[in-house]
């Protein structure tokens, strides 16, 4: 397995009469297969709540898509569950599949009761998951229907940036309208996951399929972007590097041992690239062809239990004149306007919770505008139609600020 990686400048080109130039440079990463399949092993937690709340058809829904799930699994897969209400249990210990009836018969016991505590059930999840994490794919499902009034939102936080540490993945899925957004989706980013809205109990096992159909293409993990700038270039100081597809995720920069500019990217994917965009502020240059940066990922191979790998180096230049013509990169500039759709949503949220509704509304609107730049019909109806109703002075109801904000993240996929 190697890493495959392709830098554009969304304008190759400088003016060399400038003195300050900007640049928005993507990075699109994936993982290429040595041979067609899956041939790392997953090791696969299922956290689920099974609070009071989830009585009924909802419990029902999750546990016929929580049997589906191994029923997928492939021999030499492992899997544990971990169930929460106010306390948290530990229901299939982490081991291979061998009996998947004996797992699926375990899974069918839940029955719904108590409160919420979402810590918990994360805290005996990743405990379960480090059982399993040798030369495997390490992910966790984290499905919740509700706030997390019996733990602290705070711990949910710590353990899934300590999942991360861990080479764990932390997936998290908002089962009906009651979950608290920010939580769900800050776990999710921290943990280098991704998040999922269940709105209907009937959408439960196509979600867990989506999910499982992601990681199942996961191939090389703990991956960090290293960069190398010349002197003269330098990130932008606020909000420098965020990943754009196939979320959009604001990335925290840190400074390697050696100097380079490191960030932490997480799973790479052999059917989905992964995309980043770092915000470049260059200063004078040379005429003629000059270099920008130089990158360059680190990463684990699970396959060959092999960890702090390097990839090839890859360099960025720039063509540098006096007889400057701007040429446009029309992908690069797509995941410009994702960014932006992605920022202009989460302002428009600030605003709402400060009582400003025109603001909120005015904000929604442009993200909508955004959204249709790019392509993306389906955000742009979502987003001003938030955007008109708050204009009507209509509050927007728990799903429709959840839709909200879903669409601000990535592409909605078909069910």
């Amino acid at each position: 397995m190697k890493v495959s990686l392709q830098p554009a400048l969304n304008d190759g080109n400088i003016d060399g009469n400038q003195t300050n130039s900007q640049r928005q440079l993507a990075i699109s990463i994936s993982a290429i297969a040595d041979s067609l399949g899956r041939n790392v092993p997953l090791n696969l937690c299922l956290i689920l709540d099974r609070s009071g709340s989830m009585n009924g058809r909802p419990l029902e829904t999750v546990k016929k898509a929580a049997c589906r799930i191994v029923d997928r699994l492939n021999p030499g897969d492992r899997i544990s569950v971990v169930a929460f209400d106010h306390r948290a249990k530990v229901l299939v210990s982490n081991q291979t599949v061998d009996d998947p009836e004996k797992i699926k018969q375990q899974i069918n016991t839940l029955a719904a009761d108590g409160g919420t505590a979402i810590d918990e059930g994360l805290q005996l999840g990743i405990k379960e998951l480090t059982k399993g994490n040798k030369e495997a794919v390490s992910q966790a499902f984290l499905l919740t229907d509700g706030e997390n009034e019996h733990g602290s939102n705070k711990r949910c936080l710590e353990f899934a940036k300590l999942a991360a540490s861990y080479n764990l993945t932390v997936n998290t899925l908002g089962f009906g309208d009651n979950w608290n957004q920010d939580i769900l989706e800050q776990i999710a980013d921290g943990g280098g996951g991704s998040l999922s809205h269940i709105q209907r109990p009937d959408d439960a096992e196509e979600k867990f399929n989506q999910l499982f159909n992601r990681i199942q293409t996961v191939g090389l993990t703990n991956a960090y972007l290293l960069f190398s700038l010349v002197p003269k270039v330098r990130l932008a100081e606020l909000k420098p590097v965020a990943q754009v597809a196939p979320e959009t995720i604001e990335l925290p920069v840190q400074q390697d041992p050696d100097g380079r500019i490191s960030v932490r990217i997480g799973d790479l994917m052999r059917d989905v690239e992964k995309v980043v965009l770092a915000n470049l502020y260059i200063s004078q240059l040379p005429l003629g062809r000059q270099p920008i940066a130089q990158l360059q990922v680190r990463y684990d191979d699970p396959a060959q239990n092999a960890s702090g790998l390097l990839s090839e180096i890859f360099f960025v230049e720039a063509n540098v004149s006096t007889a400057y013509q701007p040429v446009t990169d029309s992908g690069v500039q797509q995941h410009i306007l994702a960014l932006a759709k992605y920022r202009q949503t989460q302002l428009a949220e600030t605003k709402l919770q400060m009582g400003d509704r025109t603001g909120a509304a005015t904000m929604l609107q442009t993200a909508a505008k955004t959204a249709l730049q790019m392509g993306d019909k389906n955000a742009a109806t979502v987003l001003q139609t938030s955007a008109t109703q708050l204009q009507a002075g209509q509050d927007l109801s728990e799903s429709d600020r959840k839709k909200t904000r879903i669409v601000s993240k990535t592409i909605l996929q078909d069910s």
